[in-house]
Formats: C-alpha cells, sequence, structure tokens
C-alpha cells in the first residue's frame, strides 16, 4: 500500500513539473514560431523587392545577390529563434559550426560551384543574355544562380551547368564584341573564269546593308583543291546579322552562279561496265 502510494507520489510530482516546464516553455515556443514565421515572411519579401531592383539595374547579379542573401538571413532567423527558446547562442553556433562543417565535406563540389559563381560575378566572362559556347552546348545565358548557371538553346532546350564547371573550363563568348566575322568558302570549277565568279561574289556583298565597309571585304583566291577553285570570302557584319547573313549568302550564290553559269563542282563518279566473252 505505502508503495502505491510512493508510486502516486512520484507521478504527481513528475506531472506537476511537466506541467511547470510547459508553463514556463510555451510561451517562448509560441513567440518563436511567430517570430519564425513573420521573419520567413519579411525575408521573402524583402528579397522579392530586392531581386526586382536589381534585375533592372544588373540582371546577371541579381540571382545570386539574392539568393546568397536569403541564405544568410534565414541563418541569422534560425540563430535569433533558438535564443528565444533558451538555447545558448555560443553553443547553437558551435553545433551549427560542426554540422556545417561535416555538410562542407560531404558537398565539395557545390562549394566549388559557389565559388566559382563568385568568380564568374567578379571576372564577368559572360552576362545575361550572351550567347556563349560551353560544356559542348550553346545558348543564351538567362539565369547566374548561387551554384549553377541556365543556357537557353537556339532550339528551346533549358541546359543547367554547373558554376564550378564553367569558371575552370574555356568557353566562348559569342556576344562580346558588337561586330563578327563572317568567314565563307565557295568552290568553282576549273573551267570557269575566276573573274568574273569573283566579281559576282563581290556584286552580292555590296549590294547586301548588312555587310560593313570598314574593314573592307575580302574575296580571294584560297585554295586550289582536287576539283575546283576556291574562294575565301571574309566579311565584317554585326554579331546580331551573322547568321541571317550566312545563310542568305549561301543561297544568293548558288543561284547566281547557276544564272551565270558559273559551275560549282560536286564529286562524281563514272563507272564504266565491260561485258567478258
Amino acid at each position: 500500500m505505502e508503495d502505491m502510494l510512493g508510486a502516486d507520489g512520484k507521478a504527481a510530482e513528475l506531472m506537476d513539473q511537466a506541467m511547470a516546464m510547459v508553463m514556463a516553455y510555451a510561451p517562448k515556443v509560441v513567440l518563436a514560431l511567430i517570430t519564425l514565421l513573420i521573419g520567413l515572411w519579411l525575408i521573402s519579401k524583402l528579397v522579392g523587392v530586392l531581386e526586382t531592383r536589381l534585375t533592372a539595374k544588373d540582371p546577371t547579379l541579381s540571382k545570386f545577390l539574392c539568393g546568397l542573401i536569403g541564405v544568410t538571413l534565414k541563418i541569422l532567423l534560425l540563430i535569433s529563434v533558438a535564443s528565444m527558446v533558451g538555447i545558448a547562442t555560443t553553443s547553437f553556433i558551435a553545433v551549427m559550426g560542426a554540422a556545417g562543417l561535416a555538410v562542407g565535406l560531404a558537398l565539395q563540389g557545390s562549394l566549388a560551384n559557389f565559388a566559382g559563381g563568385v568568380l564568374i560575378l567578379i571576372f564577368k566572362p559572360f552576362k545575361v543574355g550572351d550567347v556563349v559556347e560551353a560544356q559542348g552546348y550553346l545558348g543564351t545565358v538567362v539565369e547566374i544562380q548561387i551554384l549553377y548557371t541556365i543556357l537557353n538553346t537556339f532550339d528551346n532546350r533549358r541546359i543547367v551547368i554547373p558554376n564550378g564547371n564553367l569558371s575552370n573550363s574555356s568557353l566562348i563568348n559569342l556576344s562580346a564584341y558588337e561586330t563578327r566575322r563572317c568567314d565563307m568558302s565557295f568552290g568553282i570549277g576549273y573551267g570557269d573564269d575566276i573573274e568574273k565568279a569573283k566579281a559576282i561574289i563581290q556584286r552580292l556583298i555590296g549590294s547586301d546593308e548588312r555587310a560593313m565597309k570598314d574593314p573592307e571585304p575580302m574575296v580571294v583566291v584560297g585554295g586550289l583543291g582536287e576539283s575546283s577553285v576556291d574562294f575565301t570570302v571574309r566579311v565584317w557584319l554585326k554579331a546580331s546579322d551573322y547568321w541571317p547573313f550566312y545563310f542568305d549568302m549561301q543561297e544568293n550564290v548558288k543561284k547566281t552562279f547557276d544564272a551565270e553559269g558559273i559551275s560549282i563542282p560536286f564529286p562524281q563518279r563514272d563507272v564504266h561496265l565491260y561485258k567478258a566473252d
């Protein structure tokens, strides 16, 4: 009987202690949760406004910087909420530091991508809107994020490339300059008039307003092939006119050569059949 009374007394004592702890910590936990929710909402709004402002001024920097600011503010908010509950801030920071070290060792590739993103923003080998060729892909840069750079290809594919790879390998920025040189080659037969073919090509270039007059277009005999005399043609253009001009010249040269009686050689094979007795 005394054992039962002693057990009941201990249970009641534990219940009282539990209720006391709930009464002591419940307001802190509720206040911490309210602070966490309001803080996350404010951070979201702040980052959204900042991203809008930065995008108008520097689209290249906006995604990266806003992502970094958002993560930093959330970490600070988490530390503040932990201190409100009663967790020692120094101990909490020490635990987070140890956890951060473990995560960092496990995610070395992600840290390399983060460092690559910082290098891209500092040295600016390309920016949002540039057309680049990198890692075997050709496309327009649409976003530079904390860990990845996103390209849209001309056939409307979305390519995600780690920043670490971009910062440590060669790439071609086709939008770095306002002008580009268009290199083309056209072949004619050995029996055709070289001067006439050259004059046709020069006339077609001169009649196209997209071709720049300075530097002067170059049309020269660049080589004597196995079955053709090859013209090397070099024309300076605005970068945006490169491919339209290139495709138009291929078509116009073929049509004009046909109309003017200039032949364009192509591989042919003669087959001779002999009837055996």
